[in-house]
């Protein structure tokens, strides 16, 4: 069962060649240590990692995924005599749901393997056969967890820390949630690595797509991507994702961002969960996404991370089975003799009893309705249905003891001899029973205070759609028309979905109860057109459209995998992946300093923010050093040096005053001077800034209203600046001052651009670019032909001069057999061929340049002292 790719695994990891035999021996999957604690090899993540690890897998007929999530969709029994263990398929299991892609033409031959923990504690002594088996027959690869670790692991982390911070929970005190504990995100960890290691058992990365399922692992990414640069990666949040300001409180907030960026495809249930997560990357990673066609992107190291926003959907085929089952027909005969026939209406409530489900708020509102609507008293009867909460604790306790406290004095106060107003189900139902309760409900009432997706809803329109045998069962005629009410609460998952439900805040006891009156008092022609509306929705994003769609946009988004770079760089769970275009390599000082060493005829233009000085830098006037590298390069009598800023040029003046034979370029280019005494020329035609009696007043608007922003005012340009304001307020803010600019500025000639963190106006045809070209072409009338250029930049500003001086290889400008270095700052998509990891990088390479100027000046000296001499 072990893939081909995993030989290659074991011989990298013993250094030895694989037995011949290895393939052709059936082997059992491998134990992986389980023991708590810090993961063997989590800090052994390195930045030297050079190039991802490849697989010489063959390639498969079929295509396959590998579906991962903390439980395999595995029911386990064990023969009281024989103690003899046997699995079926869970059919309740999502997982097991999604494989239904059949019938969806582009997933046909899908093959699905699974890989997941069993519900049930396996001996050691057990754990191989149980193993081999599973795969054999079901293709699940079991994760075998020590009782201590999955107790410290979900128990601890999962439903103590991260499901109740995703649910809004803050750990103000020891009894609200757990405070964070170090010892259960090891534990976290430790899983999460565990999970790996069985994917790696049968992986074939070149082919597979791994998708991993819910907050359990979020950070098997990183191990995955870690291994297989190029892995095929997709994961799906199934809960809800916290705003920033709820998010940024958990302590590892950071390690589990950069994790899950480490995925191809990030799946949400809405879009605002996906804006949230979103909001957190921009917040605390200083990450911009953009919608191109539709998709959302997140550029992350050269690598788009694309987000998906799809609402799960029910395994329709599954739950007209459970209708047509006879045992369904004879619970719903049952239960319209216990209420129809009485004269009895039923609300229906279906919910995990848990803190998050709200349903002592239900009870609430249901003797709110009891005590305004006297009419309703002997008639409504709410029937509740409490599933077993999956956590334990406290707060579960105090629900239960709550709920049935209440469920009492309700019926204390408006029940009647046969009549009880609340029946509280609190033992476990089967599925077919469940499906009657739906059957015969004249509303279903969802009013959680905080979901992930929650199908309760659409399994119940489902129900009241019915068949004929049902139809008949409720003395309904042939083809007549369905009818159904939902109360949704609005903090649910799929609430956007339902447009014909009745949204309620849960919190808002008044509303709910009028909710229910209202779905009670509702003609039924309107329930009608309701009913229709969201079973045409229901029954046509099934499970297996989600599934559908989601491995589709997996398969477009890891589609230029092979066509990229990639390699890894840093530790720990900030390890990530860049990847770049194959020509695009880092600068090397040793190849830089030994070009312009050959070189005759020097062209270097530098940018100054972010290159030069630091963006995060708070005086950003040059340093000593800088001028002296500066001075270095001017006096070497075949370098044309220039600085290309952005800034005015009276503070360029005045920053670089020392510098004598440095050319400056002030404002994008608008003014030209080739040294420090020289005339400042202006190498378009004069602006005219009338506009910026227009322009003014605008930018000053979005000032006033959007704290820590500035206004640059330059001689020919104005520059609304909100590096220091709220970075997704300053964000929009730019977008609509974009808007705003354009549509006020239309008939002046000025252009208005979007930087890092600014807004420009400035004249047209001013760039970058233009200074370039003009320095080449000076170059030229002066029959110097430049053999080595270095252009060097950060921000998008800089592209224009590097396309500039990477199409005039091929022109006369340059000496046929110039050396080009056109260099951005940092690893991320650009027209330049090189990059500098940061401004560190950058004075290595100046100072390298520098000391080669500095020794032929010095030997220039003194070969001019002995030719004084003799």
């Amino acid at each position: 069962m072990v893939s081909r790719s995993y030989s290659n695994l074991l011989e990298l990891a013993s250094d030895e060649s694989p037995s011949p035999s290895f393939n052709r021996i059936p082997r059992r999957i491998p134990r992986v240590v389980t023991a708590p604690g810090i993961v063997p090899g989590l800090d052994e993540l390195s930045d030297d990692d050079d190039a991802s690890v490849s697989s010489s897998s063959s390639h498969s007929s079929r295509d396959r995924t590998i579906i991962v999530a903390n439980q395999l969709p595995i029911c386990v029994s064990r023969d009281p005599n024989s103690q003899k263990l046997s699995f079926s398929w869970d059919k309740d299991s999502l997982l097991l749901q999604l494989k239904d892609t059949h019938q969806y033409q582009n997933h046909a031959d899908m093959e699905f393997v699974f890989v997941g923990s069993l519900r049930e504690e396996i001996p050691i002594s057990e754990q191989d056969e149980v193993a081999q088996v599973l795969f054999d027959s079901f293709k699940c690869v079991p994760t075998f967890l020590s009782p201590d670790l999955r107790t410290r692991f979900y128990l601890g982390f999962c439903k103590q820390q991260l499901w109740p911070l995703f649910h809004y929970m803050l750990p103000l005190s020891p009894d609200l949630g757990g405070r964070f504990d170090r010892g259960l995100w090891q534990a976290y960890v430790s899983v999460n690595k565990i999970f790996a290691d069985k994917i790696l058992e049968v992986i074939n990365p070149d082919d597979d797509f791994v998708w991993v399922h819910d907050y359990h692992l979020m950070v098997l990414p990183t191990f995955l991507r870690k291994r297989f640069n190029r892995v095929k990666l997709g994961f799906f949040l199934h809960s809800p994702f916290p705003s920033s300001e709820i998010y940024k409180t958990l302590p590892v907030r950071e390690e589990i961002l950069r994790s899950l960026l480490n995925s191809d495809l990030i799946g949400f249930h809405t879009f605002d969960y996906a804006r949230h997560f979103l909001s957190c990357c921009s917040r605390m990673l200083g990450l911009t996404y953009e919608s191109k066609r539709g998709y959302i992107g997140l550029e992350y190291y050269g690598r788009t991370v694309s987000i998906k926003i799809l609402p799960v959907g029910i395994h329709l085929g599954q739950l007209r089975s459970v209708l047509d089952l006879p045992e369904t027909e004879v619970k719903v005969g049952e239960l319209i003799k216990q209420f129809r026939d009485q004269d009895r209406i039923m609300l229906l409530g279906v919910d995990d009893m848990d803190i998050f489900k709200g349903i002592s708020l239900k009870l609430l509102a249901f003797e709110q309705l009891l005590t305004q609507h006297q009419e309703c008293r002997g008639r409504v009867v709410l029937v509740q249905i409490a599933n077993p909460a999956r956590g334990k604790g406290k707060d579960v306790a105090e629900v239960q003891n709550e709920s049935y406290a209440m469920v009492k004095r309700i019926n204390e106060a408006f029940g009647q001899p046969g009549y009880d107003p609340v029946i509280l189900i609190d033992s476990p139902l089967q599925f077919y029973e469940r499906m009657a309760y739906y059957v015969v409900a004249e509303c279903c009432l969802v009013t959680a205070v905080r979901d992930g997706m929650n199908l309760i809803p659409y399994e119940y329109i489902i129900a009241r759609e019915g068949n004929d045998r049902l139809d008949s069962v409720l003395g309904l005629k042939k083809c007549a028309s369905k009818k159904s009410m939902l109360v949704v609460s609005e903090f649910i998952g799929c609430s956007p979905s339902l447009s014909g439900a009745i949204r309620v805040n849960p919190w808002n006891i008044d509303a709910v109860a009028d909710a229910m009156d209202l779905a009670l008092e509702m003609a039924d022609s309107e329930k009608q057109l309701r009913h229709e509306k969201h079973y045409r929705y229901v029954s046509t994003h099934d499970v297996g459209y989600w599934a559908n769609s989601f491995l589709q946009d997996l398969e477009r988004t890891c589609r230029e995998h092979d066509r990229r770079r990639c390699w890894g760089i840093g530790f720990g769970l900030r390890f990530r992946v860049v990847a770049l275009d194959p020509n695009f390599r880092k600068l090397s000082v040793e190849t830089t300093v030994s070009a312009y060493r050959r070189a005759k005829t020097r062209a270097i233009l530098l940018d100054y923010d972010g290159t030069l000085m630091p963006q995060a830098s708070i005086d950003k006037s040059p340093s000593v050093k800088t001028i002296e590298i500066l001075n270095s390069l001017c006096r070497d009598k075949n370098n044309a040096v220039f600085l290309v800023s952005a800034k005015s040029r009276r503070i360029l003046s005045d920053w670089f005053s020392p510098c004598e034979n440095l050319g400056i370029a002030a404002e994008h280019g608008y003014f030209f001077r080739p040294c420090r005494d020289a005339e400042w020329n202006i190498r378009v035609p004069a602006a005219d800034i009338s506009w910026k009696q227009i322009a003014d007043p605008v930018m000053k608007l979005y000032t006033e209203t959007t704290d820590g922003s500035t206004i640059d005012d330059k001689e020919t340009a104005l520059v609304w600046c909100y590096e220091d304001a709220d970075s997704d307020f300053g964000s929009c803010q730019a977008k609509e001052l974009l808007s705003h600019l354009e549509s006020v500025l239309a008939n002046e000639p000025v252009s208005v651009k979007v930087g890092h963190n600014n807004v420009e106006v400035k004249p047209q045809g001013v760039s970058k670019g233009l200074v370039a070209e003009c320095l080449l072409a000076t170059m030229r009338e002066r029959n110097l032909l430049p053999d080595f250029v270095l252009c060097i930049g950060d921000d998008r500003s800089d592209e224009d001069m590097f396309e500039v001086i990477s199409s005039a290889v091929a022109g006369p400008t340059l000496d046929p057999e110039a050396e080009v270095f056109a260099c951005t700052v940092g690893r991320k998509p650009s027209k330049a061929k090189y990059y500098v990891d940061d401004t560190a990088d950058i004075f290595r390479v100046m100072q390298g340049l520098a000391n080669v100027s500095d020794q032929s000046i010095l030997s220039l000296s003194l070969r001019s002292t002995v030719r004084l001499d003799e």
